[in-house]
């Protein structure tokens, strides 16, 4: 049991997991600091307060922190965007231009220039009228 676990762990797959959590939770450590220090306060000195955090309303004693909410979506808006456009669209690019490299492969029929059948390339006769063919593809 123990050696099936051992190649479990150390399965490409879930190193590779492991990888861009760690990543990911770095990424958003940065992303979050930009809004926060960055963002935010950009925005809010259109309304002059300097930190959405601090926005909320009060409710029957109950104290909803929206600012906090739209700290989130902005942060979310950022990293949805910095995925697209720095890992999406460049991979997509990629594909597209390694599929535009790739040639096609060889034929493996051709047509029988009486009967018009298709036939193997490597056939020297028709196999529908019988007419000798040429080692062309």
């Amino acid at each position: 049991m123990l050696s099936d676990f051992k190649k479990f762990i150390l399965r490409g797959n879930t190193i590779d997991l492991a990888v861009a959590f760690v990543v990911g939770a770095a990424f958003n450590g940065v992303v979050q600091s930009l809004v926060k220090d960055l963002i935010t306060p950009l925005i809010s000195a259109l309304g002059g307060k300097p930190d959405f955090s601090s926005y909320y309303f009060t409710l029957h004693n109950s104290r909803f922190l929206y600012g906090d909410f739209i700290n989130s979506f902005i942060s979310f808006m950022l990293i949805a965007a910095a995925v697209f456009f720095l890992v999406i669209q460049p991979i997509n690019k990629l594909l597209a231009l390694t599929s535009r490299l790739k040639t096609a492969p060889d034929p493996t029929d051709k047509k029988c220039p009486e009967c018009l059948s298709t036939v193997p390339v490597l056939a020297t006769r028709c196999a529908y009228c019988g007419v000798k063919l040429s080692n062309k593809k």
